[in-house]
């Protein structure tokens, strides 16, 4: 039997936004996923949104080439979309060449149920690929209205160093009268404020 080696890996390169969104390279086509999950209609009962943020380098600057992908639960925490619910619950931005920013119109979901009597807070999440990432990171992203539930996360809990918990919650921001609620939550790959990534 011949011996295997483990085969070559290359960063992701400078034209992965281009391949995962080829609309923002101005090719046409019918778009795979959008960075509105709210697209074809919202869940009743759910809470519509909007997420907002930016990629940020270790020197503060913004990833221009940056794609995030965005995973979450529904308003009632369930991953288990039913038959006649058009939320897919995933979806993927670009980011904006005049804002440096990544946005996403979803729902707000609900708490996650996992082992024994335990609850996962609302959140998303959230993966991040860019030029220079050798493996795709994972984050999350927590709305600041849950510090309670946020206590008793257990995913949250695994941060031994309390201070970095606070890379995982988003900031509410103005929405100038709208009642859609927007929050504002910016991804740092390196640095002293690097966000939290888990290993998946």
């Amino acid at each position: 039997m011949l011996p295997r080696f483990e085969s070559a890996s290359q960063t992701a390169g400078p034209f992965v936004h281009i391949g995962l969104v080829p609309e923002r390279a101005g090719i046409a086509q019918k778009p795979i996923v959008s960075n509105n999950l709210c697209a074809h209609g919202t869940p009743q009962g759910a809470s519509e949104i909007e997420v907002s943020g930016q990629v940020l380098d270790g020197s503060g600057a913004p990833i221009y080439d940056a794609v995030v992908e965005l995973w979450q639960a529904d308003h009632r925490g369930s991953y288990q979309q039913s038959e006649r619910s058009s939320f897919l619950g995933w979806g993927r931005s670009a980011i904006d060449q005049e804002t440096a920013s990544f946005t996403f119109r979803t729902i707000k979901p609900g708490q996650v149920a996992c082992l024994g009597s335990a609850a996962m807070a609302p959140h998303l999440a959230l993966w991040v690929v860019a030029r220079g990432i050798n493996i795709g990171l994972h984050t999350r992203m927590y709305f600041p209205e849950d510090d309670a539930l946020h206590q008793t996360d257990p995913v949250l809990n695994t941060i031994e160093i309390k201070k970095r918990r606070s890379t995982l919650i988003a900031s509410l921001r103005e929405s100038n009268g709208s009642p859609l609620k927007i929050y504002q939550f910016n991804i740092v790959i390196q640095g002293d404020m690097e966000t939290v990534f888990f290993d998946i």
